[in-house]
């Protein structure tokens, strides 16, 4: 699907349910020239993308034997599909052939951050990849999102990404964003207590379980918690290598 021809309605469930403005707005993303069949959806679409999390040693294995069958092609036109399911699918695609390549075209869909849900999967192919460009897209996207907690997107993945990359390259990129992480991280919980004191009003008689949720967001958390990024990425690996 190209954006300029969905309706509203198509476009909330394609995963762009918040329209905004940014300075990545010129950046040019990879677009199909035609679109998808439906076919090429129920092969290479809907038995992937709600698999994408998936680390069992039966996933692994199955997608081990099915990788020499996924080519540029089948990768692109997930990329060039406006959807997030097609998206995600392709940047997962991406990762599990190498396709370091393609970062510029994954990394241009981080930043204009389009559609919902596919930024996290962005954020591990990036990561996995490694490159000078991964770390230059995560410090763009983290310079520019970080100042604009209402747009909840996909910060909290693109820290961590950032976060694994000075893990394991021994550098220290994420320490220029920990303030604006923490002021964050601040208005996000904020907001949440304001929604969940809102819902109190309303619901009186769920109070005492609104109310815990109050209480356990009082306590502001800025840890960045790399273990999934380190075995999502130790997965994308062993299939690589398989």
């Amino acid at each position: 699907m190209k954006k300029e021809s969905l309706t509203d309605i198509q476009l909330h469930s394609a995963g762009a349910t918040v329209q905004h403005k940014s300075p990545f707005e010129n950046l040019v993303s990879y677009t199909n020239e035609t679109e998808i069949s439906q076919e090429f959806r129920e092969k290479w679409v809907i038995p992937f993308y709600f698999e994408l999390n998936n680390q069992s040693d039966e996933w692994i294995e199955k997608m081990i034997q099915l990788k020499p069958q996924i080519n540029e092609n089948i990768i692109l036109q997930n990329l060039g599909d406006f959807d997030w399911r097609t998206r995600s699918t392709g940047s997962y695609f991406a990762g599990i052939k190498k396709a370091v390549h393609l970062e510029k075209t994954i990394g241009t869909h981080l930043l204009k951050s389009e559609v919902c849900y596919s930024g996290s999967e962005y954020a591990i192919t990036l990561a996995s990849f490694n490159t000078e460009h991964s770390v230059y897209c995560f410090n763009l996207y983290l310079e520019y999102y970080l100042t604009k907690p209402e747009l909840y997107f996909d910060q909290g993945s693109v820290m961590t990404a950032l976060q694994y990359l000075d893990e394991i390259n021994n550098t220290n990129h994420t320490e220029k964003h920990l303030k604006n992480w923490e002021d964050f991280i601040f208005w996000r919980n904020q907001k949440q207590i304001k929604d969940l004191n809102n819902l109190k009003q309303t619901f009186p008689d769920n109070g005492e379980d609104l109310e815990k949720h109050i209480q356990e967001l009082k306590p502001m958390n800025t840890t960045i918690d790399t273990v999934y990024f380190h075995q999502s990425i130790e997965s994308l690996n062993r299939i690589v290598n398989g």
